[in-house]
């Protein structure tokens, strides 16, 4: 009987090892778990920082090349004023004559004209 419990205790022992093994390995998991997510943490914040860093470089890129464009157009604009103000002042004169002769008639009994009696 002594062997039978001897052996019922050995078994109990062995239960119990092999219960605190798996406890440990539990505990070993979520540690090695938690850890591991703290470190894919990391990771995603530095990559998004670095994602977030070359945007605005490409974004300052962009809205710089593009004031550089509203610059370039708006100093087209003054020009092409500057030049259609030059050729309406060139003009002007030319087409005032014309306007005036058209606009200033002075009627007169043409040369060839008889009159009929």
């Amino acid at each position: 009987m002594t062997s039978q419990t001897q052996g019922i205790h050995q078994l109990f022992q062995a239960e119990k090892q092999a219960k605190d093994k798996l406890e440990e390995a539990k505990r070993r998991k979520g540690k090695r778990l938690k850890q591991a997510k703290e470190e894919a943490m990391v990771e995603t914040d530095q990559y998004r920082m670095q994602r977030d860093k070359e945007f605005r470089l490409k974004q300052s890129k962009i809205m710089g090349s593009q004031s550089n464009l509203s610059d370039e157009i708006e100093e087209q604009t003054l020009g092409k004023i500057q030049e259609l103000n030059g050729h309406y002042n060139k003009c002007m004169e030319s087409v005032m004559k014309q306007l005036t002769m058209v606009c200033d008639m002075k009627p007169e009994i043409h040369v060839n004209y008889r009159a009929i009696k």
